[in-house]
């Protein structure tokens, strides 16, 4: 199979290969791995299937690039200047990426225009600013009565290995890129196998900005395989992570060579808490968005919805209502509101749950079966009473699959709300604003959303409590965590 792709005459062909050092790349062994459009089934591309030995030629790549004076000794403000470059062309080419995006991952390309792409731009945009920031402290020192001169540094901790997932490709490894960019860092990216188009044609737009050859470098392949190897490597300072909680255990014990430095960003089984006296109106469709937006293939898709007795059938009612508007399609169709699920085997994944909720006992008001003659599509699913016990309302879906369950009061859901070893996210709806944040200190989530969800900002930390990760993603804290410190002390006294 030829591995370059041309999507259309506005869509430049993408380089389907390894970029590292400045250069691009087949793997070592010449093997390579084939991409699917998960709306049509086609294959649209071939990506190599990289090993250690290509991490490793990444890896020095990158080490080299960190250690040289063109990227070492290169001016904050050059920096800072340069990752506006970047948001720049990002910006001429989000027509391209947008088309990319959905045909790589199936999602609605209107929403990768509208969400994606800005929140792309954004963090580039944002992390530029912290370039000629990033400072240390003074320190007073007791010790022992003499003058001291003490103070700290903010470094950049070297090599960063980053990993990322297949839902947010571009817009994910977008926050690792300019987190560690901003930092002074320089990176080894694997993107996943199954959508890695986006990720390729960004760090082609990274080196048209002017970015030096090796401070960012990509290697295609499988995690078990290169992703293991990235983590493994002795000579990569730090690893990001970006997917499934077992994975990031994985993750924890192959960084434990060399002590690397390790953030990790997980599962999740985010609560969605509705309240008597919340404005119904603006549940329905809140709620319904909350877990079956992007196919509900979100970490912090809110697929647990706790809602008050007295309004339990009323929500359960308007949330199927408006699962039943959103157009299930290819997501090239500017209509379509929900596209496929990435692949065969998270279609099966998908289905085998439902199959566990009917067989536990739950009561399926809509949904629970595939769609369409080709492609991984899914109807979006509503589970009416629903036991906090059950397999659905335990463990992460990541489909359009939501458990609708009771609760009498404050009390009795933050209980339930807590009971799972998630803490990504949650969201609450209520009027009483006063109630809202004290249950929003109580819950045991990174982040807690109140009458919204899911409201991303490059310049609010994101990341989970419990298996849900360590550390947070961009914002000061996310920058921050691209940087060691360092204490410098000097005596004054003779």
């Amino acid at each position: 199979m030829d591995t370059s792709v041309q999507f259309g005459t506005r869509i430049k062909a993408v380089q389907n290969k390894n970029l590292i050092g400045g250069q691009w790349l087949d793997a070592a062994s010449g093997q390579t791995i084939e991409v699917e459009n998960p709306a049509t089934q086609d294959l649209i591309a071939a990506v190599p299937r990289s090993a250690a030995q290509d991490i490793d030629r990444a890896v020095k790549a990158a080490r080299a690039s960190f250690e040289s004076d063109v990227w070492r000794k290169m001016r904050p403000i050059d920096r800072g200047r340069l990752l506006e470059n970047i948001a720049r062309k990002i910006e001429e080419h989000a027509e391209e990426l947008a088309y990319l995006e959905s045909v790589d991952t199936g999602k609605a390309i209107t929403f990768a225009k509208v969400l994606d792409l800005p929140s792309t731009v954004e963090v580039f945009r944002y992390m530029g600013g912290w370039c000629s920031k990033i400072g240390g402290k003074t320190l007073p020192v007791s010790f022992d009565g003499k003058e001291y001169h003490a103070y700290t540094r903010r470094e950049p901790v070297g090599v960063v290995g980053a990993i990322t997932p297949w839902n947010y490709p571009l817009a994910l490894g977008a926050w690792k890129i300019a987190s560690a960019l901003a930092a002074g860092c320089t990176m080894v990216l694997k993107p996943t196998e199954l959508t890695p188009l986006s990720t390729l044609r960004l760090a082609e737009l990274c080196l048209e900005a002017g970015l030096p050859e090796g401070v960012l470098n990509i290697v295609n392949g499988y995690g078990h395989e290169a992703g293991a190897a990235l983590a493994q490597h002795p000579a990569v300072n730090k690893i990001t992570f970006t997917g499934s909680t077992a994975v990031g255990k994985q993750i924890v014990e192959y960084s434990l060579g060399n002590m690397k430095r390790v953030s990790l960003e997980l599962g999740g089984k985010s609560p969605s808490i509705v309240f008597a006296d919340a404005d119904l109106d603006q549940v329905g469709l809140g709620a319904a968005l909350a877990v079956f937006f992007n196919s509900g293939q979100i970490c912090f898709a809110a697929s647990r919805l706790f809602v008050q007795d007295s309004v339990y059938d009323q929500v359960v009612e308007a949330v199927a209502a408006a699962a039943s508007q959103f157009k299930v399609g290819n997501g090239q169709n500017p209509e379509t509101m929900m596209g496929p699920l990435v692949s065969g085997k998270q279609q099966e994944r998908v289905l085998g749950y439902v199959a566990s909720g009917l067989e536990q006992g739950a009561t399926l008001v809509c949904g629970g079966k595939k769609t369409g003659d080709k492609g991984y599509f899914m109807e979006p699913t509503v589970f009416a009473n629903a036991d906090p016990s059950m397999k659905i309302a335990q463990e992460e879906i990541f489909g359009p699959v939501v458990s609708v369950m009771r609760f009498k009061d404050v009390e009795d859901v933050t209980r339930m709300a807590n009971d799972t070893p998630y803490g990504l996210a949650a969201n609450i709806w209520t009027r009483d604003i006063k109630k809202a944040h004290r249950l929003a200190h109580r819950l045991e989530a990174g982040s807690v959303w109140i009458n919204c969800h899911g409201i991303i900002d490059a310049a609010l930390p994101f990341g989970g409590f419990k298996q849900s990760g360590w550390g947070r993603e961009v914002s000061e804290e996310g920058l921050l965590a691209y940087t060691e410190t360092k204490t410098v002390c000097a005596l004054l006294d003779d």
